[in-house]
């Protein structure tokens, strides 16, 4: 990312259902080919059956506490130093642990098959927000990587 990039959250508008920015940024990332609409519906059904999932708990709480959960605090950058490559662990700036975990849910909701959208980004919404499911193990393994590689640490830039 260049050093003069400034996130552009303060533009995004609130929700229309939640008046949630995140809920927004969720909305966004899961549209295709500009139907926003069709998106809209996908998220709201899917937090509907997740409050039902979690036994009346309220659907805000559901999808911040879910991004929480699967927000990674450490990341590896690969790092060439003379003619090696390391992995070397950085911390991640909040805008970017937010947007990894809500792409994680996402393409983790997607992967999997059988069943319409809804029913499986409600699926790993309540997997996440009770801290398991795809999502949070793919932030445990990025974790292990950078614990693993805490040797190049001095490397960092």
């Amino acid at each position: 990312m260049p050093r003069h990039y400034k996130s552009l959250d303060h533009l995004l508008r609130p929700d229309a259902r939640y008046g949630s920015r995140l809920a927004s940024k969720i909305v966004n990332k899961l549209m295709w080919d500009g139907k926003k609409t069709i998106a809209q519906g996908i998220f709201y059904r899917a937090l509907d059956e997740a409050a039902k999932k979690l036994a009346g708990t309220d659907p805000v709480e559901i999808f911040t506490r879910a991004i929480e959960n699967v927000k990674p605090q450490l990341e590896v950058r690969s790092r060439r130093v003379g003619g090696a490559t390391y992995q070397v662990p950085r911390e991640v700036k909040r805008e970017r642990q937010q947007s990894l975990a809500v792409r994680w849910i996402i393409e983790n909701a997607r992967k999997k098959k059988g069943k319409p959208m809804h029913l499986r980004l409600a699926e790993e919404i309540a997997d996440a927000f009770n801290n398991t499911g795809a999502s949070v193990l793919q932030k445990e393994n990025i974790h292990k990587m950078a614990e693993a590689n805490k040797a190049y640490s001095h490397f960092a830039w």
